[in-house]
């Protein structure tokens, strides 16, 4: 395990929480590695009640689950549920740019370019940890402008579902270069005020990422079969 971090201000749950997502999110606690709360409290230095809580939110976000005898363990979902999970972000998520697009100001538009731009920088340098945190904000900072919080907290939770693996998908496709085309043609349309054009856009952008996902995850369940 990687060291603990220096906990300051937020309390210590809220630290607790967001380090361990990170830790998942980026693939340090693979699918079906269990959580065990005194190592974490330990490693933390913390007492195993605010750990506890931060394993409890993670369960609600879907990314952490209970088992039997088990106790806390980082979630593994079928390559079903995370076809379903696309299909819903894309419903949510072409909604929320719908919304966004009329809304969008100069400076959130500045926002969404900046990030762009240390976008281009991780995949010139296949700085792989950096994609998946990187491509959540690229779209968030779009879909804040929508003014529908429910619908963007849902649309959160269900990218950190998928991101697990968007990001190990990316490295092992090759698609990088498509992702990165794709993100700047959104923007430009975006930038431009064309509502539908950006909402197309976006829909073949998560559905072309679904497409390759299944496949890379397809073959190598196969793979692993034979």
């Amino acid at each position: 395990m990687t060291a603990s971090p220096r906990f300051t201000r937020r309390t210590i749950t809220d630290q607790v929480t967001e380090d361990l997502r990170a830790r998942i999110l980026s693939g340090d606690f693979p699918a079906g590695f269990q959580l065990r709360q005194d190592a974490i409290a330990g490693e933390y230095n913390v007492s195993r009640i605010p750990v506890r809580e931060a394993l409890q939110r993670l369960d609600a976000e879907g990314l952490v689950s209970f088992e039997p005898h088990k106790g806390a363990i980082v979630s593994h979902l079928s390559i079903d549920e995370i076809e379903e999970l696309f299909e819903v972000r894309k419903l949510l998520e072409c909604e929320l740019l719908r919304y966004a697009v009329p809304r969008l100001t100069p400076a959130d538009l500045k926002s969404v370019e900046d990030i762009l731009l240390v976008y281009d920088e991780a995949f010139r340098s296949g700085d792989v940890s950096k994609w998946g945190e990187l491509n959540r904000e690229f779209h968030d900072r779009l879909y804040r402008a929508s003014n529908r919080p429910k619908t963007l907290e849902i649309v959160r939770m269900i990218g950190n579902n998928t991101v697990r693996f968007t990001q190990a998908q990316l490295a092992l496709s090759g698609a990088t270069d498509r992702a990165e085309r794709e993100h700047h043609e959104i923007f430009e349309a975006c930038k431009a005020g064309n509502v539908d054009e950006a909402v197309e856009l976006l829909a073949d952008h998560i559905q072309s990422s679904a497409d390759s996902l299944m496949g890379c995850l397809r073959k190598a369940r196969e793979e692993a079969a034979s």
